[in-house]
């Protein structure tokens, strides 16, 4: 069982036995840390989430950084990695969202060598991933042509920290002199087994201004999702909130 921060895997089995042997990978140097290529950028798979909070990063990654200091508490951002929240492959890790508006990949390493994703196709269902038995992801990358424009991320919850996200909006904006959207990612969370991108708003969006794109959000933009009914909210709020959220994002990304 492999452990970085530990934060998903302790709650699991509190009075239980652990099914197999433990291996902490938090402590290998060559999966910590944010470095910036000539290909793009690079975050180690055991980067916790205050690392990447309080990293100088271009406005591009400010709604990874926000989401950054949503998950948890201080404690769980401190010892929390962002390996550990795609690996673990909940509909509401906040992680993901704001990853797949950065087009993000994860590194797969194993004695075999090592194979890209696309983080899209690395989460394949609820607590399901592509990641083989024999491999680690020992890295996300994000190319450099993602990293540009602002971006925003917006989580609606009972309470501000130490909540399961009841619907959470990611959007990355980059956007024209004259301010049209030139360039859209937008995507939601806790509203289907995995987080969605929202593709057909996103080529709505193109060529407009904020505001207009902002009025034009629709329920028929909210086909890709499949929000239920749990504790937490029925699939009717969700959708709702999801509007609601995708306009808050909208205006937050244009400020920057």
């Amino acid at each position: 069982m492999l452990l970085a921060g530990g934060t998903d895997i302790f709650p699991a089995y509190v009075q239980k036995n652990l099914p197999k042997p433990v291996l902490d990978v938090s402590q290998i140097e060559e999966m910590r840390g944010i470095v910036r290529g000539e290909s793009g950028w690079r975050i180690g798979g055991a980067t916790t989430w205050t690392e990447i909070a309080r990293a100088e990063l271009p406005p591009a990654f400010a709604g990874l950084q926000q989401a950054a200091r949503q998950i948890g508490a201080r404690q769980v951002q401190n010892r929390g990695t962002i390996a550990g929240n795609l690996c673990n492959a909940s509909p509401a890790a906040d992680g993901v969202p704001p990853l797949l508006t950065l087009d993000a990949q994860v590194e797969l390493s194993s004695q075999a060598g090592q194979r890209r994703l696309p983080l899209a196709d690395f989460i394949t269902g609820y607590r399901r991933t592509a990641r083989r038995e024999d491999e680690i992801l020992t890295a996300i990358h994000v190319p450099q042509q993602a990293a540009q424009g602002t971006a925003s991320f917006v989580k609606l919850g009972a309470r501000s920290h130490l909540v399961i996200s009841i619907v959470m909006v990611a959007v990355r904006l980059e956007r024209a002199e004259d301010g049209a959207i030139t360039t859209a990612r937008i995507a939601v969370g806790a509203a289907a087994d995995r987080a969605r991108r929202l593709t057909a708003l996103e080529a709505d969006v193109i060529g407009k201004a904020v505001e207009n794109a902002s009025a034009a959000i629709s329920p028929q933009h909210l086909s890709p999702l499949a929000p239920i009914d749990d504790v937490r909210a029925t699939a009717a709020y969700r959708r709702d909130a999801a509007i609601t959220l995708l306009r808050d994002a909208l205006n937050r990304a244009e400020r920057g």
